[in-house]
């Protein structure tokens, strides 16, 4: 079944590209030219690639996090004393 009509993009070849490791409707574009047009197939995309298609990009994101320490909070007599 064709999931872009404007570049004759079908379900199969969306599958074929996920296995060779395109994950994301960007990555399906780079390949197949499959959203760049109209744009109208890229939710089908999604829909095809499903949550959770990109399993290292969810530890990317964790790691490019900057890990928050908690704030130390002063107590009562700090904050008069500094006053």
């Amino acid at each position: 079944m064709y999931v872009c009509s404007c570049f004759g993009v079908t379900d199969r070849q969306v599958r074929e590209h996920q296995e060779a490791g395109a994950c994301t409707p960007r990555q399906i574009a780079s390949v197949s030219k499959a959203g760049t047009d109209c744009g109208s197939c890229v939710r089908r995309i999604q829909g095809l690639l499903g949550r959770g298609a990109c399993p290292g990009r969810q530890l990317e994101t964790a790691a490019q996090e900057p890990a928050h320490a908690p704030v130390p909070v002063p107590s009562s007599t700090s904050v008069a004393e500094a006053a």
